[in-house]
């Protein structure tokens, strides 16, 4: 009978996995894959999701420093930047490593490639089918991100209306070739995709393309990905991969009576940036903390609501507004994109929620009063 069993080993699982670990719980960590593995991800790192991390980031994995962004829309053009870096690049594959490698040096087990079936809630406990056997646990932690269907024991899955697609490739090139295009910044093209973007992000060796929207509005993923790949001068000869992004700010069930959820698979990502990394791994740090809080400290079962607590207070409104923002803007594209590519002063101050300095309710605010003042 383990304390919690983990299910995934991505950010949000190795997070709560190393959380756990350091709070002395009995932890079992299930990941499907065998790890480093390829995760399809632009890997920009915020600053902010860094602030989570209680370690220090070693420098081989950081592969490129980020200061501002370029906006495209339409025929325009606004490029703005920040005197300190805003986030990093990383290559997903190894940055996930890295953390799941974090929760193994406290001492949890850790079981890769290892397909969990099915999670039941039972009265007692918790138990855990796998491809392998069947594992008990007093609680579990669903971290299966945003494809994975063992999140149902406590939620339906999401329908079409509550989550994007995108799709990503990379695309070779040297480290010179990119700094000439990129410098310091990452592009961001507007009015190529509804209720998303395009984006070009600098890597070491590589660039990072993809588009993401609503589903509806991307009834052909793969062609809209192709016409984006030709529109921003890259061959269209490559290998694309998608993926789903739940949209935040949603209201969803993410604890039931033994079960929390954490990372995609709770929804928790930003719905105009589509950032989900330092919600993820916050989250499942949390998940952690209050299940400790209940074996250690003899607190009962519906003590897990604090968790839901600890999420909304730490970034349930920033999520919330993310939402509104991201309808707003493309609900009226033509309008809202114009004025937000009129000038620097607009993505000058977007790089302060990108930078969590503000949420998206003050950057609506004062977008409103300045618009109104000009």
């Amino acid at each position: 009978m383990y304390d919690v069993i983990i299910i995934g080993g991505g950010p949000s699982g190795a997070s709560a996995g190393r959380r756990a670990g350091k709070l002395g719980l009995n932890t079992l960590l299930l990941e499907k894959e065998e790890f480093p593995r390829y995760k399809p991800c632009g890997g920009g790192l915020s600053k902010h999701a860094i602030s989570y991390l209680d370690f220090e980031l070693p420098q081989d994995i950081i592969e490129w420093e980020v200061t501002g962004a370029k906006v495209f829309f339409k025929n325009q053009l606004i490029e703005a930047h920040k005197d300190y870096c805003l986030s990093v690049i990383v290559s997903r594959c190894m940055f996930d490593n890295l953390l799941l490698e974090k929760a193994k040096e406290t001492g949890i087990e850790v079981h890769t490639g290892e397909k969990v079936l099915h999670c039941r809630e039972m009265p007692e406990y918790v138990e855990i089918e796998t491809n392998r056997g069947t594992y008990r646990a007093k609680f579990a932690i669903v971290a299966e991100g945003a494809h994975g269907i063992i999140k149902t024991c406590v939620r339906p899955v999401d329908t079409k209306e509550e989550y994007g697609i995108c799709v990503v490739t990379e695309i070779p090139a040297d480290e010179k070739e990119i700094e000439e295009r990129l410098g310091k910044a990452i592009e961001l093209h507007f009015g190529v995709a509804d209720g998303g973007y395009g984006w070009v992000f600098p890597h070491r060796t590589y660039y990072s393309v993809g588009i993401g929207g609503v589903v509806k509005a991307l009834p052909h993923p793969r062609e809209a990905m192709l016409e984006f790949l030709k529109f921003t001068g890259f061959s269209e000869n490559c290998k694309l991969h998608g993926h789903k992004i739940p949209w935040g700010g949603l209201k969803r069930r993410v604890a039931g009576s033994r079960v929390l959820l954490s990372g995609d698979a709770a929804g928790f990502v930003d719905s105009f940036s589509g950032e989900g990394l330092a919600y993820a791994i916050s989250s499942g740090q949390f998940a952690a903390e209050v299940i400790a809080g209940i074996c250690q400290c003899d607190g009962k079962i519906k003590d897990l609501k604090k968790y839901e607590n600890l999420c909304q207070a730490e970034f349930g409104t920033h999520l919330k507004y993310s939402l509104m923002f991201s309808r707003i803007m493309h609900h009226f594209p033509d309008k809202t994109f114009k004025i937000f590519t009129s000038s620097e002063k607009m993505i000058d101050k977007y790089l302060d929620v990108a930078d969590f300095k503000i949420n998206y309710k003050d950057y609506l605010r004062w977008s409103l009063l300045n618009f109104k003042l000009r």
